[in-house]
């Protein structure tokens, strides 16, 4: 155990077992792990941690956790896939229908210093990710898209690398698999991006999806930048809505946000600046968005 005295080692971390969801640790009830201390750095605090190694299962690559227990306890994800542990979804999407704001330390150092913080206020057990703006709209979407059972076929094994160059003569006995690679959006994925839910391209595929399904595919007319609201309260006025849209939208800057049209009647104009925020305000709010208790319908608004 390093000495307390050292600053810089009394943060390492020791662990029993890794933080892991049912499809990371496999099928096998008697799965073997092994277990190295101190066996690399954290993909996201860069502190040196507990590595542990495995084999999901027959046919699948062997596994081994890629960050620590406390950044994996900040986001609740798994230590190996970065998934969020409740839902099986990509921390974007969970992040998105509850409001969070991903915050990323910018330098190791201070990525360091943020991790070692949140493991002195995690002695209390208290969880991070309770926000006050987590609206019934967002824990529905959120409940839609879960992914409750395990999905196997994300252990199995990579491609092998000789069969693409066609220099493969192992045949059937080869224990990698021999398929031609995909070139698309979601074979570039970044681990820091995952976590901190940031252009992570697997979460935009899904909630752009989601988006579809309820009727907010982006129109072809690119100029549209505004989003209808339906079924407001009563109580509702432009300065209300701009502030609870806001906060159920923390990534976009306020600036984003052009005007707000409300007339008399029960519905509202939403104009964003750009095409781009407007479709991420589409996705956030695709299951509706809860305005003074009350859920409203969203829609796409039309071209002159």
């Amino acid at each position: 155990m390093p000495p307390k005295s050292d600053i810089n080692k009394a943060g390492w971390e020791q662990g029993d077992f890794p933080i892991l969801c049912e499809t990371c640790l496999g099928g096998n009830s008697f799965v073997r792990m092994t277990k190295q201390e101190y066996g690399r750095s954290c993909g996201i605090c860069t502190r040196p941690f507990t590595v542990f190694r495995w084999n999901p299962g027959s046919g699948a690559r062997y596994k081994s956790t890629v960050v620590c227990q406390t950044c994996a306890k900040i986001k609740n994800v798994c230590q190996t896939c970065l998934l969020d542990l409740e839902y099986g979804l990509p921390t974007q999407v969970r992040d998105t229908a509850l409001a969070i704001k991903a915050d990323a330390p910018g330098s190791d150092i201070n990525r360091e210093y943020f991790a070692q913080n949140m493991e002195a206020k995690m002695a209390d057990n208290k969880s991070f990710l309770e926000s006050g703006r987590a609206h019934s709209a967002g824990k529905d979407m959120l409940k839609k898209l879960a992914r409750t059972d395990p999905y196997y076929k994300r252990n199995q094994a990579n491609i092998c690398s000789f069969f693409v160059k066609g220099e493969c003569n192992r045949g059937t006995e080869c224990p990698y698999r021999h398929e031609m690679p995909v070139d698309n959006e979601l074979s570039k994925q970044n681990m820091r991006d995952r976590y901190y839910g940031k252009n992570d391209p697997v979460a935009r595929k899904i909630l752009a999806g989601h988006a579809a399904e309820q009727g907010l595919a982006p129109p072809e007319d690119t100029s549209i930048t505004s989003l209808f609201l339906t079924a407001l309260p009563a109580t509702a006025d432009e300065q209300s809505l701009r502030t609870t849209l806001l906060q159920s939208l923390p990534s976009v800057s306020p600036n984003s946000l052009k005007s707000i049209v409300h007339p008399l009647s029960r519905c509202a104009f939403v104009n964003f600046r750009d095409r781009a925020t407007a479709e991420q305000a589409a996705q956030a709010w695709a299951a509706g968005v809860d305005i003074d208790g009350t859920r409203a319908g969203v829609r796409w608004g039309r071209s002159r």
